[in-house]
């Protein structure tokens, strides 16, 4: 019924959140994010994005990136994102957090009350996925 449609929109737009923040962690502009490009890089934290590569790359590619990932020094966060492009880790993250957003949206539509009641938690979706920081 309504709640379980209200949980799974919930569930899947904070799925979709997490992986955009993911996301811009990597590749969002310094400048509009507001903090350090690459901070989960270097504080080698198991985001969406190291799952991937761990999970989808080549091994060679899985192989560089866990040496990558030992270095210490300014071009760690440089040499680990050129690693994602080469997997395609953006353009899946990008799939990834679109295939959350529908879901999202397939629940609240579900959700059996007047379509103006759903209005704040549409726009709510609409803030959360569209941000750039």
């Amino acid at each position: 019924g309504n709640q379980e449609h209200l949980y799974q929109f919930g569930k899947n737009l904070g799925i979709a959140f997490q992986v955009q923040d993911d996301y811009l962690d990597a590749f969002g502009d310094p400048s509009k994010f507001g903090k350090q490009v690459g901070g989960d890089i270097l504080a080698d934290k198991k985001t969406f994005l190291v799952i991937h590569v761990l999970e989808s790359c080549s091994d060679a590619q899985k192989k560089e990136f866990k040496r990558l990932m030992k270095e210490e020094g300014n071009d760690k966060v440089q040499h680990v994102l050129a690693l994602f492009r080469e997997c395609g880790v953006d353009k899946w993250a990008n799939g990834l957090k679109e295939k959350y957003i529908n879901l999202a949206e397939y629940h609240l539509e579900e959700v059996a009350v007047p379509s103006a009641r759903k209005e704040s938690l549409k726009k709510l979706m609409q803030f959360l996925v569209q941000r750039d920081h």
